[in-house]
C-alpha cells in the first residue's frame, strides 16, 4: 500500500508539471484528491491492514496528500497571477489616466416643489391623500356640484374614455372620496398631490399637469382660518415679505370662492413686466366648501363646515424659479434641469 501511495504520488506531481489551464488543475484535483479520487480509494483499504501498520500507512497518505495539495496551490497561485498578466498585457487601458466622472441624478424641479408643499402642509397638521387619476364622472364632477348641463364644466374640457369614466381634471375628487370615508367624523385635514389632465397646450398650460389640493373640515371653520393658513404657506414657500390678497371668484364646489395673489416674487409688488406692473401674481383658487359638496359627501352642513384650496405645482416652480415657459419643465433638457 506505501507503494501504492507513493506512485500516486509521483503520478500526481508529474501532471500537475504539465497543466496548462485552470480547468486541467481542477480535473487533477478531483482524480486523486476527490471523493472518489485515487488517493481516496487507497485509503478505503486500510481497514485491511494490521493495527501495527495503520499508524505508518496513514502518516505516509497524509504526507503525499499534503505535498500533493501544497503543489496543487502553488501551481495554481501562479498560473493565476500568469493570467492576469496575460489579460492586462493584452488590455489598452491606461490606469495612470484619471477615471470618468459619475453623472448622479437629482429630484426634478417639480418633485422638489411638490416635496415642499407637503411639507409646509405637514407641519400645519394636514395628512397626504391619493386617488386614481383615471376618475368617474360623478367624482369628477356631479359630487363637486357639477351636474351634467352645467356651464362650468366647459372650463375643464378634458379626455374621456367613455360618458361615464375620464382622466380627471383636477384632485378635488380625492376631497369627495376622503369625505365618504370619513363622515360624519371631524376633524378632516388632507392635502391631494397628484396629476391631472385637461386638453391645453401652450407656454403657460400643458395637456397634464400637476396640482396639490386641500380640504379641511371641522366644526366652526371659517374665511379666516382659511386667510391664515394661506398666509402661512406663501410665507414659507416664497419668504417672510410675501404678502397676499383674496379676489372675489367663482368655483361650484365652494361658496364663497377667491383666487389669492402674492406679492410679486420679482419686484417685491412695486409692478414689473412678470406682474404686468400690477405687483400681484396669482397662485391657487380656493373658498369655503359648498354645502351642496357636504351634504352630497355624507356631512351635515348644519353641524360642520370647510374650506377647500387647489394650486398648480408647475405655477408655484415657474414663481419660484422665475421660469417664463411651462414646457421646459417637460422638455427633459439636461442643461435646464441640472441648474436646479
Amino acid at each position: 500500500m506505501e507503494r501504492k501511495l507513493m506512485q500516486i504520488q509521483d503520478r500526481a506531481l508529474e501532471e500537475l508539471a504539465g497543466a496548462g489551464s485552470l480547468e486541467d488543475l481542477n480535473e487533477i484535483r478531483v482524480r486523486y484528491l476527490g471523493k472518489k479520487g485515487d488517493l481516496t480509494g487507497v485509503l478505503r483499504g486500510m481497514g485491511a491492514l494490521s493495527a501495527e501498520e495503520r499508524p505508518r500507512i496513514g502518516q505516509v497518505a497524509n504526507q503525499v496528500k499534503e505535498r500533493i495539495e501544497d503543489r496543487l496551490n502553488e501551481i495554481t497561485a501562479n498560473l493565476k497571477d500568469h493570467l492576469t498578466r496575460q489579460r492586462l498585457a493584452a488590455e489598452t487601458l491606461d490606469i495612470t489616466l484619471p477615471g470618468t466622472a459619475f453623472n448622479f441624478g437629482r429630484l426634478h424641479p417639480l418633485t422638489v416643489i411638490t416635496r415642499q408643499i407637503e411639507d409646509i402642509f405637514l407641519g400645519l397638521g394636514f395628512s397626504i391623500a391619493e386617488g386614481p387619476e383615471v376618475e368617474l364622472d360623478y367624482y369628477n364632477f356631479e359630487a363637486l356640484n357639477l351636474p351634467k348641463d352645467h356651464p362650468a364644466r366647459d372650463m375643464q374640457d378634458t379626455f374621456f374614455i367613455t360618458p361615464e369614466v375620464l382622466l380627471r381634471t383636477h384632485t378635488s375628487p380625492v376631497q369627495v372620496r376622503t369625505m365618504e370615508r370619513t363622515a360624519p367624523a371631524v376633524p378632516v385635514k388632507v392635502i391631494v398631490p397628484g396629476k391631472v389632465y385637461r386638453r391645453d397646450d401652450d407656454a403657460t398650460h400643458s395637456p397634464m399637469f400637476h396640482q396639490v389640493e386641500g380640504l379641511a373640515v371641522d366644526r366652526r371653520i371659517t374665511m379666516a382660518d382659511l386667510r391664515g393658513m394661506l398666509q402661512v404657506f406663501a410665507e414659507q414657500m416664497f419668504g417672510p415679505e410675501t404678502r397676499t390678497r383674496f379676489r372675489a371668484s367663482y368655483f361650484p364646489f365652494t361658496e364663497p370662492s377667491a383666487e389669492v395673489d402674492i406679492s410679486c416674487t420679482m419686484c417685491g409688488g412695486k409692478g414689473c413686466r412678470t406682474c404686468s406692473h400690477t405687483g400681484w401674481l396669482e397662485i391657487l383658487g380656493c373658498g369655503m366648501v359648498h354645502p351642496r359638496v357636504l351634504e352630497m359627501s355624507g356631512y351635515n352642513s348644519q353641524e360642520v363646515t370647510g374650506f377647500a384650496f387647489g394650486m398648480g405645482v408647475e405655477r408655484i416652480t415657474m414663481l419660484k424659479y422665475g421660469l417664463d415657459d411651462l414646457r421646459l419643465l417637460f422638455d427633459n433638457d439636461l442643461r435646464f434641469l441640472e441648474q436646479f
